[in-house]
């Protein structure tokens, strides 16, 4: 229905609640809250009704019959006290039935009343018989009401009764209006507005005087006049309905706003008399400026704008708070715009409405809505609010076309919009209900920076055409997360490009209330088993030994590497840190059965990591997700086995985020946040308030000894994977890769600066997928692809903040070798006595043997000590030529003779092929 009450499209009524309780307005007996425009009145006592004659009477004059016997009388009696006019008249027990008496007491008025503006009971000009005037018109008013509802009764209306006329007709509570709420960037721009309704409560006393003056000419010229009550309206409601005629018809704007606080949605006599009654009540406890100020909250405005703060941004983007005269302040034909459309703002099959951009005429604004405005600008000038001047240069503005986003625009359809779900989650955890929010009115500035932003949506969607996503298989999805590790602010985040699809960044349902889902980290977690096992005393020299099986009896995999390559031929005796830097599993499987797997989760939990995912089990399809948050070392022992040290059971990508950043920190763990602070706007005083703020104090859960320690073996991995950053920058970083069926499922690559942690997921759209490079053969691990959009993510993050490079902390080793560990002791290396020909000038065998055209400088196996061995290499197969600068992985070695010491070494130490012979990490 439109405001007054004709049917119109189903979007153009607010949704509201019910009536609720009245207080009784005869608390007070000084003058009503609008004396100032009107006399302090008396208060009208209604008595019991019973059958008999009826005659209606004054306040001093007589009696005057009305009506004959048949039908009966009403007698309107003496004084029965006094109360302000417009307050509660108290209607006495009796029956309904028809032809029943009702006694009606006359009105008793104070003397004195107020000049519209003028304090109460002020001196009005023309002395006593104005007064008088004004306090029998006031009577006439209440006499008439009650004397409408008396005949409606007589007539038949179907009114349940007239007893509860006044008497029980409550006056609802101000009607508290869905708002939207504002979620911002950190900067304070807008991300998007999340609401029911497109509106924004504004304070009465902050709208623009000549936008109220508009509303009242298009709707109700004489509001600032009458006492609420439109007499002709409830006269041709009862006759319409007695004659079997239509029961539209014209409201003064309190009763269209009576009819909203009320929820009065029926066409009935009913409705137009308790309307009635409720737009009396409403002026009794409510000046002019407090009921303009709530209809224009309220009403709608068409095109899905609710109240008139929303309808000047969307059809003109201004707001209705700039004073006049000042720059974008809206214009008095503007306004008349704005108060035109609210009669019909909807379009119907039988009336165009009169929103200016259903009525284009030959490139312009024509019809019924030029007409309606009109019709307004002609009120305007009637009622002096506006000068001849002004009108005679009237012109209809431009409006905005529908669709244009102006200052309201939204990220529905952009990947940012994913935020909200996170921003939802926040605000419960912070107090603020889900009615809250829906209430809206809040003010929500995210510590998301729109740099960050771009850089991460930029590197990791397909969309995107510099990504190293584009031109993969479209099953394929990738998730980016940019934190800053000094005080957990999420800085960007992009979990797909659909907001309303799948949040593949931290699994978060919908509507913010539980996480739904995760990935395997693989050897990415290997990052807690390290910051587990140094607590425990664990150094990087400590030797594994990769040929053991599990205590169960089965094979250790990584992931398909000779194990005759294995750490260059000893993986037998292993260390920890060419085991990390290359990422074996057996060590972590080890080191996870040594110091135990609840020890390997309280790590990922002190870092940020809070639910994890068991695999798949009967009673639970897709595994159980286990709040580490909620439970005990005790569940987690059994849920978990030693896998859990190199990256089986899932996580959600946002939580690792968390847990890296504080690894990437050094050791300080800080909630990872989306809200910085949350502000509520009071819609009657306009008083802002803070509701919600973010907690950016850290706490330590590892020692900096031991993150130094950490970041130093992991600051190698960026340089193994050819990942180095830009302009020297320094990062860390850990890949990891876990399979599906026989081949790579979920790949990542994970580290940071000192001043962004960044988290990079690549696996299947919705369902798990064998990932492939672009060659579509060659399988993918997180040194391809992923370690790309990470390098791309970061560079572009911190070129567009400008920040200054930052070194790690130095490294101080911890841990004893000698401690942990199950590798077999190494061979002692050889003593070569034929050193002593040096003396001769003969030279000696070592340059091209064990130590440097061997296991550590030619290379895994190829430029090791067969071919650039003690007979073969001489000076020429040693350090230079056949050791670990030509001789790589694949190619080198074999042409490690005298002349060519390893010059067929190629490009097989670099990145992807170096990551293929190892664990495909």
């Amino acid at each position: 229905m439109n405001p007054y009450g004709d049917p119109q499209s189903p979007r153009a009524r607010a949704s509201v609640p019910g009536a609720g309780a009245s207080a009784p307005d005869d608390q007070s007996a000084g003058p009503s809250p609008d004396a100032y425009r009107r006399g302090a009145g008396g208060r009208a006592s209604v008595g019991s009704a019973s059958v008999g004659s009826a005659s209606v009477g004054s306040a001093s004059a007589g009696r005057a019959s009305v009506g004959g016997a048949p039908v009966g009388s009403a007698s309107v009696g003496g004084v029965a006290g006094s109360a302000r006019v417009g307050a509660r008249a108290s209607v006495g027990a009796g029956t309904g039935s028809v032809g029943g008496r009702a006694s009606v007491a006359r009105a008793a008025v104070r003397p004195g009343t107020a000049t519209p503006g003028g304090p109460p009971n002020a001196p009005v000009p023309g002395g006593k018989d104005k007064k008088s005037k004004a306090a029998k018109r006031r009577r006439r008013t209440n006499i008439l009401t009650a004397a409408a509802a008396v005949v409606v009764i007589m007539l038949g209306a179907g009114v349940v009764g007239g007893t509860y006329f006044f008497d029980d007709v409550a006056l609802p509570p101000p009607v508290t209006e869905n708002q939207q709420n504002a979620i911002l960037y950190s900067n304070g721009a807008l991300i998007e507005k999340v609401g029911d309704q497109n509106r924004t409560v504004v304070p009465e006393d902050k709208i623009s005087d000549v936008v109220e003056k508009a509303v009242a000419g298009a709707e109700d010229k004489n509001f600032y006049n009458h006492h609420g009550i439109d007499m002709k309206g409830i006269v041709r409601a009862a006759w319409n309905n007695f004659t079997g005629g239509a029961t539209q018809g014209a409201s003064t704007i309190t009763q269209q706003y009576a009819r909203h606080a009320a929820d009065l949605k029926a066409i009935s006599i009913n409705r137009k008399l308790r309307e009635a009654v409720i737009a009396r009540k409403l002026e009794s406890q409510y000046d002019k400026e407090q009921i303009m100020g709530m209809y224009l909250n309220y009403v709608d405005f068409g095109e899905g704008r609710y109240g008139i703060e929303a309808a000047a941004l969307g059809y003109f983007g201004k707001s209705v708070t700039t004073p006049p005269g000042q720059k974008n302040a809206v214009t008095p034909y503007e306004a008349a715009v704005l108060a035109s459309i609210i009669k019909q703002p909807y379009k119907t099959g039988s009336h165009p409405g009169y929103d200016p951009n259903d009525n284009i005429v030959n490139g312009k604004v024509g019809g019924p809505a030029l007409e309606r405005w009109e019709y307004t600008m002609k009120n305007m000038l009637d009622m002096n609010w506006i000068s001849q001047d002004v009108y005679d240069k009237r012109a209809y503005p431009k409006v905005k076309p529908r669709g244009a986003k102006g200052a309201s625009s939204g990220a529905a359809d952009k990947p940012v919009g994913m935020v909200t779900r996170h921003v939802m989650a926040e605000l419960n955890s912070m107090g603020i209900s889900d009615q809250e929010f829906e209430q809206g009115g809040l003010t929500i500035t995210t510590t998301i920076d729109p740099k960050v932003q771009k850089a991460a949506e930029e590197a990791g969607s397909q969309k995107s055409d510099d990504s190293p996503m584009n031109g993969l298989n479209p099953k394929y999805q990738a998730a980016v997360i940019g934190i800053d590790p000094t005080n957990g602010r999420v800085l960007g985040y992009y979990g797909g490009d659909t907001p309303s699809g799948l949040d593949y960044g931290g699994y978060m349902s919908a509507n913010g209330k539980e996480i739904v889902g995760g990935q395997s980290p693989g050897s990415t977690m290997k990052i807690y088993t390290l910051a587990a096992g140094l607590k425990e005393g664990v150094s990087f020299d400590s030797l594994w030994n990769g040929d053991l099986k599990r205590r169960n009896g089965t094979k250790i995999s990584n992931a398909g590497a000779d194990p005759g390559k294995v750490c260059g031929g000893k993986i037998k005796y292993c260390d920890l840190e060419t085991a990390t830097i290359k990422s074996y599993n057996f060590p972590f499987y080890w080191i996870t059965d040594t110091i135990g797997p609840e020890k390997v989760i309280e790590a990922a939990k002190a870092a940020g990591v809070k639910h994890m995912i068991t695999d798949e089990k009967a009673g639970f399809k897709n595994g159980e997700i286990i709040d580490l948050t909620k439970t005990d070392k005790s569940t987690w022992r059994n849920s978990f086995d030693n896998e859990v040290g190199f990256g089986q059971y899932r996580i959600p990508p946002l939580e690792h985020a968390e847990g890296v950043a504080t690894i990437v920190g050094q050791g300080v763990h800080h909630n990872a946040h989306f809200i910085k602070t949350v502000k509520r706007t009071d819609p009657e005083s306009g008083k802002v308030t803070v509701v919600g703020q973010e907690n950016i104090k850290g706490n330590r859960v590892f020692e900096a000894d031991q993150m130094s320690n950490l970041s130093a073996v992991m600051k190698k991995i960026v340089e193994v994977d050819n990942r180095d950053l830009k302009g020297g920058r320094e990062g860390i970083a850990k890949s990891g890769t876990w399979e599906y069926q026989e081949g790579s499922g979920d790949c990542w690559f994970v580290g940071g600066t000192p001043q962004i942690a960044a988290t990079v997921w690549v696996g299947g759209k919705g369902n798990k997928v064998q990932l492939k490079e672009r060659d579509g053969k060659k399988d993918m691990f997180g040194a391809g692809t992923p370690s790309k959009i990470w390098k791309m993510f970061l560079d572009t993050a911190s070129s567009a903040l400008d920040l200054k490079n930052e070194d790690f902390p130095a490294r101080i080793k911890t841990g004893d070798p000698s401690k942990f560990g199950n590798g077999e002791k190494p061979p002692e290396a050889p003593v070569n006595n034929d050193c002593a020909l040096a003396v001769i000038g003969l030279g000696c065998g070592n340059n091209g043997g064990q130590n440097n055209g061997g296991q550590n400088d030619g290379g895994q196996n190829n430029g090791g000590q067969n071919n650039g061995g003690p007979n073969n290499g001489g000076n020429n197969g040693g350090q230079n030529n056949g050791g670990q600068n030509n001789g790589g992985p694949n190619n080198g070695g074999n042409g490690g003779g005298p002349g060519n010491g390893g010059n067929g070494g190629g490009n097989g130490n670099t990145g992807d092929g170096n990551a293929a012979q190892t664990n495909g990490d």
